[in-house]
């Protein structure tokens, strides 16, 4: 059956009766819809979204886990090339975890925010211990300290952690953002296409973000330049978002995409106002890559 691709909402409903989770799927589909229809509209996908292109968007910088040495000197790279703030792995123990961030703050000193993402990695019996050993190291937020499932503990963690507390893989859809937000569960949430499902759950949750109080941020997996671009939209449509976790690009190998946003210097990011999204993936890129025939 042919359908309308610009009714947005019931495609994306049928979308989600047929297919139960696949959040990363579901956002290429989202991202393809909302292209064509502020293509259709004429406009960046943006200004099809009420947004405008006038957010200064700098990106931080993340370091995986490590030795503190090799940290550090990361660090000192990061801190040399004046990004805004640098995100730092941890999620081990309470003495390595130390020691990561007081090897970096002795390395770049404390003129650079951090930020800290412990990826559920501690206990829920431990890790208002280690935030607390954290705190003299001036943590701007910590992203999932436990496990998704230790909602409760999250709720005790986020009202006496000294070190903010922002919610990540427990944040995937709208219910999930109403549910943290209404349980006082996390200061920040942590918004990713990929995650949510793509940009009509996204525009939900930082809408429940706002109404909550609570601020977030936008981040990513190891996505190319296209999904940023997409994101970046995103972002200029969406007052809340006050902190911008977008490097995935800058640590691939290879960069696909034509058009599309751009990376300057101290991490700056700059949108083009290109009608849509406004980029697209190199076609001899797609060539190379495996091909799957679905026949019905």
């Amino acid at each position: 059956m042919r359908k309308n691709p610009l009714e947005l909402e019931n495609l994306l409903n049928d979308l989600d009766m047929a297919i139960t989770g696949n959040a990363c799927l579901k956002s290429a589909f989202d991202m393809a819809l909302y292209d064509l229809a502020a293509q259709k509209a004429g406009l960046p996908l943006y200004a099809f979204l009420g947004g405008a292109n006038d957010k200064d968007i700098h990106t931080d910088m993340t370091i995986g886990i490590d030795k503190p040495k090799i940290m550090a000197k990361q660090a000192e790279e990061f801190a040399r090339d004046r990004f805004p703030a640098i995100k730092v792995k941890v999620g081990t123990s309470l003495q390595e975890d130390v020691a990561r961030l007081k090897a970096i703050r002795k390395a770049i000193g404390y003129n650079i925010p951090l930020r800290i993402d412990a990826n559920q990695g501690w206990a829920p019996a431990t890790a208002l211990q280690i935030l607390k050993a954290l705190e003299p190291f001036q943590i701007e937020h910590c992203e999932a300290p436990i496990r998704k499932e230790h909602q409760e503990a999250l709720v005790r963690i986020n009202r006496e952690s000294p070190i903010p507390i922002m919610a990540d893989e427990s944040l995937f859809s709208p219910a999930d953002a109403f549910r943290l937000a209404s349980q006082n569960a996390c200061a920040y949430f942590n918004i990713k296409l990929a995650k949510s499902g793509g940009i009509r759950n996204a525009l939900k949750i930082v809408a429940i973000a706002e109404a909550a109080g609570i601020l977030s941020q936008v981040g990513c997996f190891s996505e190319s330049r296209l999904a940023m671009t997409a994101l970046a939209h995103f972002v200029l449509a969406a007052k809340n978002v006050v902190h911008f976790d977008m490097d995935a690009p800058l640590m691939l190998a290879e960069d696909p995409v034509n058009g599309g946003i751009r990376y300057g210097k101290k991490g700056r990011i700059t949108l083009p106002d290109t009608i849509g999204i406004g980029a697209t993936i190199d076609s001899k890129f797609l060539k190379k890559m495996e091909k799957q025939t679905l026949e019905s």
